[in-house]
């Protein structure tokens, strides 16, 4: 019996070519030349993950069989004793992703295809359309048309909305304020809009971002069943997920939630009981492929599709895997998408391309995507403290981002 391939060495690479500082990892065996690449990019964290896999996980996967992910996710997952948490959830991500990529290279397939095969031959994908006022959020929508895009996403002044006429108290703290009635006033007159605007033919997708009361999520979920959204997006935070069930009961609004979840607890209820129709976990968050594939096929069973969550703080390697798991699964709804720079697409060969409103894959093996290191060195990840997660309240009190 042959000697098996072992894992030789754990890479962090860390690059910063955009907004989002990403953490990509390398899983170098002991067959001359092969490697795989996963994303482990919590990027409001990201130093956090890179000492705990250089620290911690590294020195424990040294020398394992790179066959065995399943063992391996399992137990990472229990060797810290600690679990479900977002920095070790992306740091394991990181290397089962790259499993997964070796495996596939080893294989001559793609992921898709270890998987069971493809249910389609691209995914369809949103993109954002934002503005200042309605009529540019209008007008941005009518140019990703133009492009092709069929599933559009409507904000305006970003996250929470701008322009309110707030009153703050006498030395108010900084922060990123908004105000949750104005906004909800707001998206609902801008929503209206571009539905008139578009037709209907265009399907629209809106994100709350987990900024309204539980109470107030309910009745702008009623509110917007008239514009027949594709979903809206996480109308509440998952510690108000209970809350999902009032939702159901008022209203045929479609609801996608997970993004932020890190504990299965978080989607099962949910899929259990039927309370939303997409589920869209941020997969390094998760914990990489091995756990998602998992949901994916618990969520068919209750006829739930997914839209895993693909913004510009997924990797390009996250977004090749997305892929991966979009073209395999039956229940597979709609793709977001970023919509990458020719610096990131220079920085990794083999990112997925858009035509028509579909993402394609590549013919390559595993994921399909590779990271010119020399290139990513080039844009260091910076050190900041991020501002628009530092939300408040017209009072000036913290607030959910």
């Amino acid at each position: 019996m042959p000697n098996p391939v072992t894992i030789q060495d754990v890479k962090v690479i860390l690059t910063q070519p955009g907004k989002s500082r990403l953490c990509i990892v390398k899983v170098i065996t002991s067959e001359p030349g092969l490697y795989g690449l996963g994303c482990a990019t919590f990027t409001q964290r990201i130093f956090a993950v890179a000492a705990a896999i250089e620290r911690h996980l590294r020195p424990f996967l040294l020398g394992r069989d790179v066959d065995r992910i399943e063992e391996i996710w399992n137990m990472s997952m229990v060797h810290g004793y600690w679990r479900n948490g977002p920095v070790l959830n992306n740091a394991i991500s990181g290397v089962d992703q790259a499993l997964w990529d070796i495996k596939g290279k080893r294989a001559g397939m793609s992921v898709c295809d270890l998987l069971g095969g493809k249910s389609r031959q691209a995914a369809h994908v949103y993109v954002h359309a934002d503005g200042r006022d309605k009529q540019e959020v209008a007008e941005n929508a009518r140019a990703f048309m133009e492009q092709g895009y069929r599933f559009i996403r409507v904000q305006m002044g970003g996250y929470g909305g701008q322009g309110s006429p707030m009153v703050k108290p006498r030395q108010a703290p900084a922060g990123a304020y908004f105000d949750p009635r104005h906004y909800c006033r707001q998206m609902l007159d801008m929503i209206a809009y571009v539905r008139e605007e578009v037709g209907e033919a265009i399907e629209l997708l809106h994100d709350v971002h987990e900024r309204l009361a539980p109470i107030h999520a309910v009745e702008f979920a009623k509110d917007v069943e008239r514009f027949k959204l594709f979903f809206l997006e996480d109308a509440l935070a998952p510690e108000d997920i209970a809350w999902f069930r009032h939702i159901r009961r008022q209203c045929a609004t479609p609801l996608a939630m997970g993004e932020l979840f890190n504990n299965p607890h978080e989607w099962q209820l949910l899929i259990q009981e039927r309370l939303i129709d997409f589920i869209r976990m941020h997969i390094s968050q998760m914990g990489g492929i091995t756990p998602a594939r998992n949901v994916a096929i618990f969520a068919d069973m209750y006829g739930i599709r997914t839209a895993w969550h693909g913004p510009s703080d997924t990797s390009p390697v996250g977004h090749a895997a997305n892929l991966q798991l979009d073209l395999w699964h039956p229940n597979f709804g709609v793709q977001e998408w970023y919509r990458p720079s020719e610096l990131d697409y220079e920085i990794f060969p083999g990112l997925p391309v858009v035509e028509e409103g579909y993402l394609y894959p590549n013919c390559k093996p595993g994921l399909g995507i590779d990271i010119n290191e020399s290139l990513a060195a080039k844009y260091p990840c910076q050190e900041i403290v991020e501002q628009w997660t530092q939300t408040r309240l017209p009072d000036g009190s913290p607030a959910r981002p």
